[in-house]
């Protein structure tokens, strides 16, 4: 799997910043992560060119403020007993451009972002970041606590639901193998079950069967070092598993939901999967992480920027 040694934090001066700042502590504890960008994206200036002619300062003192008040928000919420390397970076421009080309400049092994629920402000646009970023994503949302005993990651089998329980493995091995892993694949009955003279009940177990076969096809495939995975299927009742996902996970009071996402080559990059697309929406509650093994978006990354 790929290391976590560069990580790239989305602050914007609100009580996000702590919550972030200590889910970056605590990535970079368990990965001895190498160097954490800490960025503030000031949106575009409209400062008229006499403004700017009689304080030619103004912008160069506005981002040295910025990078203060960040350095600031670190030293009271970072572990100052991790030795990683800081960047305190503040750009000017539209945010979720100037946030992927730092990504892609710094190479970066994740992004983190903060949901927002009742503070003030929208937050990082996480759907583009998930879209177009070259490496994974974890969306925080406000309030959440940095931990990683109880991981859910949906499955439907497919290579990218690998990547994801994949992620989830080696989250639980540099935790200290603590914890669980639950491996949810949610089922749908289909709507012509009737034709076949069964029960819906007889048909659900019918589904259920195949994915309990299914799974265990994707387990063998997959080096799970020694560390449990709990299997649970879910029957889809209103043709939308997110809603099965996210309650599952409050349920079972789970410390983050993994997912994988598509993007493999260029020519799927901006396609991360219709499940993905409305967790990414619809979940306010669980930090979700949205993994894509680094670079694969390369060669598409550049081109996007120009748009």
């Amino acid at each position: 799997m790929y290391q976590t040694k560069k990580i790239i934090v989305c602050l914007d001066q609100t009580e996000m910043d702590k919550t972030l700042v200590q889910f970056a502590a605590f990535i970079a504890s368990i990965n001895q992560s190498k160097k954490i960008y800490f960025t503030n994206v000031i949106r575009n200036l409209s400062i008229p060119k006499d403004v700017l002619k009689e304080f030619p300062n103004l912008i160069d003192n506005m981002m040295e403020e910025r990078k203060n008040q960040m350095k600031k928000t670190v030293e009271e919420h970072f572990d100052k007993s991790l030795s990683t390397n800081m960047s305190f970076v503040v750009k000017e421009g539209q945010l979720s451009k100037k946030i992927l080309k730092l990504a892609n400049d710094k190479s970066a092994d994740i992004i983190l972002v903060g949901r927002k629920i009742t503070l003030p402000g929208t937050g990082v646009l996480s759907q583009r970041l998930a879209r177009r970023a070259s490496c994974s994503l974890l969306i925080v949302p406000e309030n959440s606590s940095p931990k990683a005993k109880k991981l859910l990651v949906p499955s439907d089998f497919s290579d990218y639901a690998k990547d994801a329980i994949e992620e989830a493995i080696e989250i639980a091995e540099k935790n200290g193998r603590k914890g669980e892993i639950i491996c949810q694949n949610v089922f749908t009955v289909p709507s012509g079950y009737h034709f076949t003279g069964k029960s819906f009940e007889e048909f659900s177990s019918i589904m259920q069967t195949h994915a309990e076969v299914n799974y265990k096809k994707f387990i063998r495939k997959i080096d799970t070092k020694g560390i449990n995975i709990n299997p649970i299927y879910t029957m889809d009742k209103d043709d939308d598993p997110t809603d099965d996902i996210i309650q599952k996970a409050l349920d079972i009071k789970a410390d983050m939901i993994i997912i994988g996402v598509k993007g493999r080559t260029a020519a799927t990059a901006l396609f991360i999967g219709s499940l993905a697309e409305r967790l990414i929406q619809r979940n306010d509650k669980v930090p979700m992480l949205v993994t894509r093994p680094k670079g694969k978006n390369a060669g598409i990354i550049e081109y996007i920027l120009e748009i």
